[in-house]
């Protein structure tokens, strides 16, 4: 994989904006902008508004109120971006063939499809597994497989929602390692977690949500450290937010 430019749909900027749903509002009046650079982490309770917030910036999700923008336009189609869920789903047929559905969906020339699925497999470790059954594979490499098909896209920017919540030790130090070779190569990511520790060894950034709400952000090692927030304080204790 190239290294890529710094992508025109960055900055995102979130201006004012709300998502509400049969009455409940989930997210409340955030301004944020998301830069290049190194990863942005959401953390917070559960329920906390991580998920909506990346699929508001992904565009899977309209604001009810207030604008967003992606380098500097509304309504952008997200070819240029990709997310990956904490449990995804596997296509009914090998490691490769997945990769392959999503490169044909990405319109890439079928020309390229062997060389680019070979490079995927690789970065993500999984080339030794071409052939397996991707429902055969271990939740980490099924993971691990779901990564290389966001990433057979060449996104700019990468969401992430909680993509180690279910692994083992060993499997997400792998997925760890995946995302800090994905973030070398310019590539946004911005990833919700709910393990501070996995937030302190990747974050650049650090956003905390409570009760849709952005009670704090900053750069990581100050913000870990140094929260300025009552909410923080309590959170990073391991104390009870509700």
């Amino acid at each position: 994989m190239t290294m890529r430019a710094p992508s025109s749909e960055l900055p995102i900027e979130l201006d004012g904006v709300t998502v509400a749903a049969g009455g409940v509002t989930i997210l409340d009046d955030i301004a944020l902008a998301l830069a290049p650079g190194p990863p942005t982490v959401l953390i917070g309770p559960n329920g906390s508004g991580k998920s909506t917030l990346l699929r508001l910036t992904m565009g899977l999700v309209a604001p009810s109120r207030g604008r967003i923008t992606w380098g500097g336009l509304e309504n952008v189609p997200p070819l240029k971006r990709a997310i990956v869920f904490q449990r995804p789903a596997m296509l009914r047929r090998s490691a490769a063939a997945n990769l392959r559905f999503a490169l044909r969906a990405a319109g890439i020339p079928r020309a390229e499809h062997a060389r680019r699925i070979g490079e995927l497999l690789e970065l993500v470790g999984l080339a030794h597994l071409a052939d397996r059954a991707a429902r055969r594979l271990s939740g980490g490499e099924q993971q691990r497989l779901a990564l290389a098909r966001a990433l057979a896209r060449d996104p700019a920017v990468l969401f992430l929602d909680e993509p180690t919540a279910s692994l083992d030790p060993i499997a997400t130090k792998a997925v760890e390692d995946i995302i800090r070779a994905v973030s070398e190569r310019n590539i946004k990511v911005v990833m919700a977690t709910h393990d501070l520790g996995e937030a302190r060894r990747l974050a650049g950034e650090v956003v905390m949500l409570h009760r849709g709400r952005i009670v704090e952000k900053g750069a990581a090692a100050s913000f870990l450290d140094a929260p300025q927030t009552a909410e923080a304080r309590a959170f990073l204790a391991g104390e009870l937010l509700i």
